[in-house]
């Protein structure tokens, strides 16, 4: 029950100072040193002119370097942490910087301002900070679009999924897992460089959500004004996404604001041909992304009811049991 106190505790100092600009241009981040671990391995295995099967065998390479590193990093902190309460505070910071709850929800309201400034390109550049793709053609309903899926999306992957599984394995767990998470973002693409070396590394990212996605679709579901409503819709859709994971919170999130996803949209001057989420919604506008953001907090207020639910009955039932039962 201890990694649950921590977890609670860095979500509330990161939804109240989130991650300054002047401690990142101080002492930088933690992703970062990843990152920079990942693209060397990137530089130094990645041979283009290598087979398919070398190189998915060098990204397997890459991924227990990269998870391992983040493994013993973690393992040799927890080593040296006391107990009682010195210990809990010391693991609530170390886990803080690993949150992206109030990084996510500024980075979405630059979106909504600049939209309801009509300064599109003001808005182009604010998604663009949120999503990966080409922003220079996205027309307002486009923008509201990618900035609600990324905002769906990066609930499980950067705010929910590190909670659960700090909760569930400690600070080894949370490593590993942005271990994997960054490996995703940076090398997991189907493009010509990355489909083989990066195949590794997306699978395991979509292991690694599996229960967190899922998760977070039905927290998304609980700040609706009709939950089972949502939960209908998201085990109906769901599977319409390309993502094994990413359509649980997307769906719920867009049932939820009577809003529809994903869809059809243009990638490289082609026109996809991915499927609605929820296709019955209306088309998201930046008074939705507003809304979305409402929905994203109860969110957050939620997990911190069910953290200290289970917290309540944990000791509940201790004292139960130490008191020999009924």
């Amino acid at each position: 029950m201890s990694m649950l106190i921590c977890a609670l505790i860095a979500l509330i100092i990161d939804r109240i100072i989130g991650w300054p600009d002047w401690l990142f241009q101080r002492i930088s981040h933690p992703v970062v040193a990843i990152g920079h671990l990942i693209s060397w391995c990137d530089k130094t295995f990645n041979r283009t002119d290598k087979s398919s099967s070398i190189r998915r065998a060098s990204g397997i390479i890459t991924v227990i370097i990269v998870a391992g590193t983040c493994l013993l990093v973690a393992l040799i902190i927890s080593q040296f942490i006391p107990n009682g309460l010195f210990g809990i505070i010391l693991t609530s910071l170390i886990i803080w910087p690993w949150i992206a709850a109030k990084s996510l929800n500024d980075h979405i309201i630059k979106v909504a301002l600049a939209l309801a400034a009509l300064d599109l390109n003001e808005a182009r550049s604010a998604v663009s900070m949120i999503v990966g793709r080409n922003v220079k053609t996205l027309d307002d309903f486009d923008i509201a679009r990618a900035s609600l899926e990324s905002l769906a999306e990066n609930t499980s992957d950067g705010v929910v999924a590190p909670l659960f599984w700090t909760v569930i394995l400690g600070l080894p767990g949370l490593f590993v897992y942005k271990a994997i998470n960054t490996m995703d973002s940076m090398i997991g693409y189907r493009t010509q460089n990355y489909e083989a070396f990066g195949w590794a590394a997306a699978k395991l990212d979509d292991l690694a959500n599996f229960l967190p996605a899922r998760l977070t679709g039905l927290l998304f579901a609980l700040t609706a004004t009709k939950p089972f409503y949502s939960i209908a819709i998201m085990w109906r859709d769901a599977s319409k996404h390309r993502s094994p994971n990413a359509g649980w919170p997307e769906t719920s999130f867009a049932a939820a604001l009577n809003i529809r996803l994903s869809g059809p949209r243009n990638y490289a001057g082609k026109r996809s041909s991915d499927k609605w989420l929820h296709e019955e919604g209306e088309n998201p506008t930046e008074k939705d992304i507003v809304l979305g953001l409402k929905h994203y907090n109860r969110l957050l207020n939620w997990l911190n009811v069910i953290a200290l639910a289970l917290l309540v009955l944990f000791w509940l039932n201790t004292g139960w049991v130490l008191n020999g039962g009924i």
